[in-house]
C-alpha cells in the first residue's frame, strides 16, 4: 500500500532544526511521504538567523501545483511564508480546495521579537488564510498578534483561551494556542474545536530542562498534518502532535548539536521510540 503524502509550505533552516527540514523529518517519522515548496530561504544555526532571501510568490505556487499535478496529497502545513504575497497565493490555493487539510502555523514573529513577515502579511493572513485554516497552531507572540492582545496579558491558561476564541472568530476550525513560552513546571497547550463557543481542551505535559527547542512549532504541525494525512480527526492529530512533540524534545534533551538552541529528536533516537 502507498504512504500518504503531505505538502509542506514553507522556508528552509540550513542548520537543519525547523522549517522544511523539520516538516521532512517529521512526515517521514510518520510514515508519511513528503513533498514540499520552499517559501524563503535562510543562513541559519542553533544561535542566529544572518539572512533570508524570500522566493516570488509566482515559483511557490508553480512548486504546489506541480507536486499536486502528479502527488495524491492528502494533508497541507505552511510555516514561514515570509511575505504577504506569499501568505495570499497560498490562500488563493485554499480558497480554490487544491491543498486539503489545511494545519496554518502562523510564523509571524521570533522569539526574541523579530518579525519574520512583510508589511501587510498579518493582515493577509487575518482576513485570507486563517479563515481557511482546518488547524490554526499559533504561539503565545503569534497569538497576541492574532487576537490584538498584549502579549503581557497571555499569561495562563484562562488568557490563552480567551485568545483562541478570538482567533476562532477568524473561521479556522481548530485553534490550539501553544503555551511552552508560559513559565512553570507544566507547558500546556490549549484547544479549541467547533468555533468560537466551542469546546476547550488542555494538552498539559511536564516541561523538559533543556536548550534543545529548536523547531518545535513546526515539528509539532508537521505532526498534525502528518496525522490527518493519515486519516486520524483534527483533535486526535492535535493530542498524537503532543505526545510526538514531548518524546522529540525529550529525547534531545542532553544534546550538544550548536552552540544555541539545538534540534529535537525527530526519529526518536535518544528515547527508543518516534
Amino acid at each position: 500500500m502507498d504512504p500518504p503524502v503531505a505538502l509542506t509550505i514553507a522556508g528552509s533552516d540550513s542548520g537543519g532544526g525547523a522549517g522544511i527540514q523539520a516538516d521532512l523529518l517529521t512526515f517521514a517519522a510518520h510514515a508519511v511521504h513528503g513533498t514540499s515548496a520552499l517559501t524563503a530561504i535562510t543562513a541559519q544555526s542553533t544561535t542566529e538567523v544572518r539572512a533570508t532571501l524570500s522566493v516570488d510568490p509566482a515559483f511557490v505556487e508553480l512548486q504546489v501545483r506541480t507536486v499536486l499535478d502528479d502527488m495524491p496529497v492528502r494533508a497541507t502545513k505552511t510555516g514561514m511564508l515570509a511575505t504577504a504575497a506569499n501568505v495570499r497565493v497560498v490562500a488563493q490555493l485554499a480558497a480554490e480546495g487544491v491543498i486539503p487539510n489545511l494545519v496554518v502555523d502562523p510564523v509571524l514573529v521570533s522569539s526574541s521579537g523579530k518579525p519574520l513577515l512583510d508589511e501587510g502579511g498579518l493582515d493577509a493572513y487575518r482576513d485570507l488564510l486563517v479563515p481557511r485554516a482546518r488547524v490554526l497552531t499559533p504561539n503565545l507572540f503569534e497569538a497576541a498578534l492574532l487576537a490584538s492582545m498584549d502579549l503581557a496579558d497571555i499569561d495562563s491558561t484562562g488568557a490563552m483561551e480567551a485568545a483562541a476564541r478570538r482567533i476562532a472568530e477568524m473561521g479556522a476550525e481548530l485553534v490550539v494556542v501553544k503555551g511552552g513560552h508560559l513559565r512553570g513546571a507544566i507547558s500546556p497547550d490549549v484547544v479549541l474545536a467547533g468555533g468560537p463557543g466551542g469546546e476547550v481542551t488542555l494538552l498539559p505535559a511536564a516541561r523538559v530542562a533543556t536548550r534543545n527547542d529548536h523547531g518545535t512549532g513546526c515539528t509539532f504541525s508537521a505532526a498534525i498534518a502528518a496525522w490527518l494525512a493519515r486519516g486520524a480527526g483534527a483533535p486526535e492529530a492535535a493530542t498524537r502532535a503532543k505526545e510526538y512533540v514531548t518524546r522529540a524534545i525529550g529525547g534531545a534533551a542532553t544534546w550538544t548539536l550548536g552552540a544555541g538552541h539545538g534540534p529535537v529528536d525527530h526519529f526518536g533516537w535518544g528515547t527508543g521510540r518516534p
